[in-house]
């Protein structure tokens, strides 16, 4: 599906995460331009929401933000600055989104093993459902550095908690959110107004949206059906290697199936 296939669609905006600036990555370009298999890794998941039907994207810039702006053409820019948590950087975008209403997608620009296909799924049950919400998680052997997706006993999504701030029972949950989601835009900015900093970090999270939906009675929709190795992101020269291998790996065998 393409931006203009369905004119009956919710329209669909995505703000992609791209201020920071990557100390792990040994160089002074800002991470998200570091290349892999050929491409900027930030490029991979502009391309995979436009080929799920983005009619807007926005990079949020900060940290090299004139290399992301020359690397990367043809986007809307956002400057974070200060960058106080992934909530304020979607945040700092409203004044950019004021004439929009529609669905927005958020997303990391260090993952750029994202599929089209699940952009696509996730849009799907969102406007299917009417969602305020729609979030993707997926299941790994060692969740260490993820948010935890906590459900209830129903098995109901009920908020997610980041790894920082995780109890010893609640680091043993596999279940982990890739920061993969879909918001409504009126309830997405209702809640980021509202939004308090962490008390441990004093930073904005947007992982507190979902559970603020959840607890005003708002729908949130969960597809868990992500593979492991579609959500692992770039923070070393080593993940990098290891992504670009599963990258060229599966556009190869992409490329036989097609032949």
């Amino acid at each position: 599906m393409t931006a203009s296939s369905d004119k009956t669609r919710t329209p669909l905006a995505a703000i992609i995460l791209a201020a920071g600036k990557g100390t792990r990555m040994d160089s002074d370009l800002p991470k998200v331009v570091h290349k892999v298999a050929g491409k900027p890794m930030v490029q991979w998941v502009i391309d995979a929401v436009r080929e799920a039907g983005a009619d807007r994207v926005i990079l949020v810039v900060g940290h090299g933000a004139s290399i992301v702006k020359n690397e990367i053409p043809n986007c809307e820019y956002v400057l974070q600055e200060p960058q106080l948590g992934t909530g304020h950087a979607v945040l700092v975008c409203k004044d950019a989104l004021a004439d929009f209403e529609g669905n927005i997608l958020i997303l990391g620009g260090d993952g750029p093993l994202l599929r089209p296909s699940t952009v696509h799924e996730m849009v799907a049950l969102q406007e299917k459902s009417s969602a305020e919400a729609t979030l993707a998680t997926s299941v790994i052997p060692d969740p260490t550095g993820y948010g935890r997706i906590l459900r209830d006993e129903q098995n109901k999504f009920c908020a997610i908690i980041e790894h920082k701030n995780a109890t010893p029972e609640q680091l043993e949950i596999h279940e982990v959110y890739p920061s993969y989601a879909v918001f409504e835009s009126n309830a997405l900015w209702n809640c980021l107004d509202n939004l308090e900093p962490n008390t441990l970090t004093n930073e904005y999270y947007l992982t507190e949206v979902p559970r603020m939906l959840k607890e005003t009675g708002k729908t949130v929709e969960v597809i868990n059906s992500v593979a492991p190795e579609d959500i692992l992101s770039i923070n070393t020269p080593e993940q990098l290697n290891e992504v670009e291998s599963f990258l060229l790996a599966r556009n190869n065998s992409e490329a036989e199936q097609t032949a």
